[in-house]
């Protein structure tokens, strides 16, 4: 193996040559992976508009995998799933490459400016994947970039790349972040650090170490303030509040002691006046199993603001109780304000996995609309004890498919009804908040509930994005639905009575007649919603889906949508969105024979690229990129000229961003 010296070397005399750019006016930056630290996905950016946009052209492509690193390092593997979106400070892009190491390039070629040199010379320490974005500080001398790999925070001179001796440990330039937590994992996170202040907030989580499997035992992943100037620790929001802090009589039984997980592993935001971070927690230990924990479980599934200077508590709002559905709160919050009944709001929109947007006062906690506490379907499941009732926004409406009724299955033909009411003779359906089904349960033996939305939700990281300049906030959803069951659990090491039915002579798939979806579409599309009004503004399906399957194309039918997660970007005039990638985890569920025509997946993504009109939902201009999208888009004006960049991947192409603009 080469020995990296040199390569190290030569990084460093290339960063330390780099002199900073004129600072430019925020408007025309993108200053956080979201944009900016309310997360809007929102550029008031207009050069490309309605007239020119079919005269976009790719103007740059840079290759997220470091050519010098796979030359010293031939058996380096690379992660297609590139989840990095560039950020534009100062004239220079930065961006996590597809090791995790961040990158300085020219926003106008893509040419490298300086790249992280790893920490050690070593294949372990150089592989790694890619997070979704780098944070920004400066005090107006300082001017830094913060950045998590691996199990460390890393503070790095935006000048140079070279890391800050004097941040973390001694000599160092980063800040150790595992967990000092017996069942503690090793510390992962895809999002990034977010800087409020002078705090750089970090969450993650502890890499699957109670993943529901058989035990109830696993590490709390707590949220953690640190010092940007010194990396000290200077404060700890506890996920899973501890004997005497508020919410720790919501874990029955004292299992709050041993319960784990439901920590933030995608995006925050940041009320920056407010001095207030928004953080969204996920599901907790046993996601489909909490005969072990009774009780509404807080935080897990939650919106939490904390104040960012001293990691308290300010508010919550839980939006699943006691959840047995995997239904994290795992979309970004995003801020903006709105006017409803002639009253202007500052307010939080958190999307749920379930399809409800959660609209509230972002200094408050407050709901904008009433959410109403309803009643949903028990448990059959012995020794569980799920929440009587779920919290119901009254507006705006759900932005995707909930629940499923024999009403909502796919009938393209009567061939693929029989097949469809057939698949689910053995499955329970029901409404939103309908448990998974002890299998072989009940007089009738059923295997299991066909749960809508599924694991992966309707909402997710990708969605999301706000105009503050009409209220609309649009979210990019998929249906995608999961059969959850339970079993019994067998094992000597289990410590859960039940647990999700994962290995092949157990698990219960989703059912696809002849590889098509079990319901309806549109699987993936892109809701308009008018948060002056709590109104649906207008909905349409993102791509064109199935529609070519062997057993439909010949049925001239519209659009059906992609099932798969890409993000969107709102400009003055224009919303651009991707189709997603099968680089994207959990895109591919694996059932069905991929050698039969009948069970093509291929329609699940897809490498086109869109502008529609933010106004109506209409397809402006599409192109087709080298690969499918697989991180959220930004856009720049650097010397006059506006720019789109776009992470793209699959499973057979090198990860790389793609660079749009006009000629």
């Amino acid at each position: 193996m080469r020995d990296l010296s040199r390569l190290l070397f030569a990084a460093l005399i290339t960063a330390a040559a780099v002199a900073p750019a004129p600072a430019q006016s925020p408007e025309r930056e993108w200053r956080y992976f979201g944009a900016d630290a309310a997360f809007t996905r929102y550029s008031p950016l207009d050069q490309i508009d309605h007239d020119n946009v079919g005269d976009l052209q790719i103007v740059w492509r840079r290759p997220a995998a470091d050519p010098e690193l796979r030359a010293a390092f031939p058996d380096l593997g690379v992660n297609a799933y590139l989840r990095s979106t560039p950020i534009l400070i100062d004239g220079v892009l930065y961006a996590p490459n597809a090791h995790g190491l961040l990158e300085a390039f020219d926003p106008a070629t893509g040419e490298t400016i300086w790249r992280q040199p790893p920490f050690a010379a070593t294949e372990e320490e150089v592989a790694g994947g890619s997070t979704r974005g780098a944070a920004w500080w400066t005090d107006g001398e300082v001017r830094r970039l913060l950045l998590v790999r691996g199990g460390y925070l890393y503070a790095l001179d935006a000048d140079t790349g070279r890391r800050v001796s004097s941040f973390g440990l001694a000599d160092q330039g980063r800040v150790d972040l595992d967990w000092e937590h017996p069942l503690a994992g090793e510390f992962d996170w895809t999002a990034g650090p977010l800087v409020v202040g002078d705090v750089v907030v970090v969450a993650g989580t502890t890499g699957g170490s109670g993943d529901g499997g058989i035990v109830r035992e696993a590490a709390p992943e707590d949220v953690r303030g640190f010092d940007v100037r010194t990396g000290e620790l200077l404060w700890t929001f506890h996920v899973v509040p501890r004997d005497g802090e508020f919410g720790a009589d919501t874990w029955g039984d004292g299992s709050g002691a041993y319960s784990g997980d439901l920590g933030s592993w995608c995006c925050l935001s940041a009320d920056e006046e407010l001095g207030y971070v928004y953080v969204p927690l996920s599901a907790p230990t046993g996601m489909v199993y909490g005969g072990h924990r009774p009780g509404d479980n807080l935080f897990s599934d939650s919106l939490v603001a904390l104040d960012a200077a001293t990691g308290e508590r300010v508010w919550h709002f839980q939006m699943v109780h006691h959840d047995v559905w995997e239904y994290d709160t795992v979309g970004p919050p995003i801020l903006g304000d709105i006017t409803v009944d002639g009253r202007r709001i500052e307010a939080v929109m958190q999307p749920s996995k379930t399809a409800f947007l959660y609209v509230l006062d972002r200094e408050t906690g407050e709901p904008v609309w009433p959410i109403e506490e309803r009643a949903v379907p028990q448990s059959t499941v012995p020794g569980e004890r799920t929440s009587a009732t779920q919290p119901f926004p009254t507006k705006p409406p759900p932005f995707d498919r909930q629940g499923v009724t024999v009403d909502d299955l796919i009938d393209f033909t009567p061939e693929l009804r029989a097949a469809a009411l057939e698949a689910v003779e053995s499955l329970v359906l029901g409404p939103l908040f309908t448990p998974p089904w002890p299998r072989g349960g009940g007089p009738e033996g059923k295997l299991g509930t066909l749960t809508v939305p599924g694991g992966w939700g309707a909402g997710n990281w990708h969605t999301g994005a706000f105009d503050p300049e009409t209220g609309i906030y649009y979210a990019v959803s998929h249906t995608q639905p999961t059969v959850w069951s339970v079993s019994p659990t067998t094992s000597e090491d289990a410590t859960l009575a039940w647990a999700t039915s994962r290995g092949e002579e157990l698990r219960v798939p989703t059912p696809r007649p002849r590889g098509l979806p079990i319901t309806k579409p549109p699987y993936g599309r892109i809701t308009a919603l008018d948060l002056n009004r709590g109104e649906l503004a207008w909905m349409v399906p993102n791509g064109d889906g199935p529609r070519n399957h062997p057993l439909l194309q010949d049925l001239d039918l519209p659009p059906l949508g992609i099932p798969n997660r890409p993000a969107p970007l709102v400009t003055g005039s224009l919303l651009f969105l991707g189709e997603g990638s099968d680089a994207i985890m959990g895109t591919i569920r694996g059932e069905g024979d991929p050698s039969d025509p009948e069970q093509d997946q291929s329609w699940r993504w897809g490498r086109k690229f869109r502008a529609y009109d933010k106004a109506t939902g209409e397809v402006v201009w599409e192109t087709e990129l080298p690969a499918g999208t697989t991180g959220g888009p930004m856009t720049y004006l650097h010397d006059g000229r506006q720019y789109v960049v776009v992470a793209v991947g699959a499973r057979d192409e090198i990860p790389e961003w793609v660079a749009l603009a006009l000629p």
